[in-house]
């Protein structure tokens, strides 16, 4: 159809990203390829460009629709993101806060995981890039998504106040999430009305099932991401640095409201197979960056001790107290 993608691929491997348009053509070194032959043809068709060069078209996948996405900030890789898709456990229905929408990349996977009933608010500091965030994000599903909104601005880093343990005496019953009355004034993520609004006609009273946190300093947003999740929900975070990925990992433990943090990285090798040559390929997608995970404990729990040993000099070297760590490193 007209204004739909579609991706062609050469014999050598190469794809192309085309969205089709009635009259036009695309060119290539070898030859032309008229928009109307594609258009209205079905699905793994074989086309035949003016310089007799055959393409394969076919409907992009969604990782191939990422990685040829207009760009603004450079985008999740799609290794990543099914990570964070898998190890975060987004699914149908849930209402997901992102922070660092980009280029609007990993807001495609996750509109697409949560479907229509659920609900993703995605910040983006940068008008520039929520525009590209936007467009990208239309482009691939066709039209707006009715589950999205994105809120240009900072997401306000906030610490909630102490919570202490749940008793019929201190908790309002008619505060969201069965929150003490101090804490439950502060909303979470100071969201936007319209999204407040939506947000509190849910099962969680204005609170989140998943925190993703894309941004330099997700350290700095653990009290919000507490403030923002329901008991059990899930914070996810996306760094690039072994710097930053202690500091996120000790912020979340010292912010007291989470489960013990896990990290991870993943690596994709892709291999070469034909007849009995059987080798890796000479290239890799390596190391693009951290996730930390975290679940968030219930209201007026701590979490208990670690009986982990820490390695011998781990925390009272000058090195981890320039590098921001400590006690205080969850307060800057």
């Amino acid at each position: 159809m007209p204004g739909e993608q579609v991706q062609l691929t050469d014999p050598k491997g190469r794809s192309h990203l085309v969205s089709l348009q009635p009259g036009r053509a695309y060119h290539t070194h070898q030859g032309s390829l008229a928009h109307d032959d594609l258009i209205g043809a079905q699905d793994g068709s074989v086309v035949t460009s003016s310089g007799g060069t055959a393409y394969v078209a076919l409907r992009p996948l969604l990782a191939d629709f990422t990685l040829a996405m207009r760009r603004g900030a450079a985008v999740v890789y799609p290794k990543d993101a099914a990570q964070i898709l898998a190890v975060a456990d987004v699914f149908p229905g849930a209402r997901v806060l992102e922070a660092g929408a980009g280029s609007g990349a990993l807001s495609c996977w996750l509109l697409r995981a949560i479907g229509e009933a659920g609900l993703l608010v995605s910040y983006e500091r940068r008008a520039d890039f929520a525009e590209i965030a936007r467009g990208n994000v239309d482009r691939y599903f066709g039209a707006p998504h009715p589950a999205w909104r994105l809120v240009i601005g900072e997401l306000p880093a906030k610490t909630p106040a102490a919570v202490p343990a749940q008793t019929p005496a201190d908790v309002s019953a008619e505060t969201p999430a069965d929150l003490p009355a101090d804490v439950s004034a502060e909303t979470p993520a100071d969201l936007p009305a319209d999204v407040s609004a939506e947000t509190s006609a849910g099962p969680g009273g204005g609170r989140f099932d998943r925190v993703v946190l894309d941004m330099l300093a997700p350290w700095e947003y653990a009290g919000t991401a507490a403030l923002s999740l329901v008991g059990g929900g899930l914070i996810c975070c996306y760094v690039a640095s072994t710097t930053q990925l202690s500091r996120t990992v000790e912020a979340l433990r010292e912010q007291g409201s989470f489960a013990e943090p896990a990290a991870s990285e993943s690596l994709v090798r892709g291999w070469h197979v034909d007849g009995l040559a059987v080798r890796p390929e000479h290239r890799m997608v390596g190391h693009t960056g951290f996730l930390v995970t975290a679940r968030r404990l219930a209201d007026g729990v701590t979490p208990p001790p670690r009986r982990r040993r820490p390695a011998k000099g781990a925390r009272d070297s000058a090195a981890w107290r320039e590098a921001g760590g400590g006690a205080d490193s969850a307060a800057r």
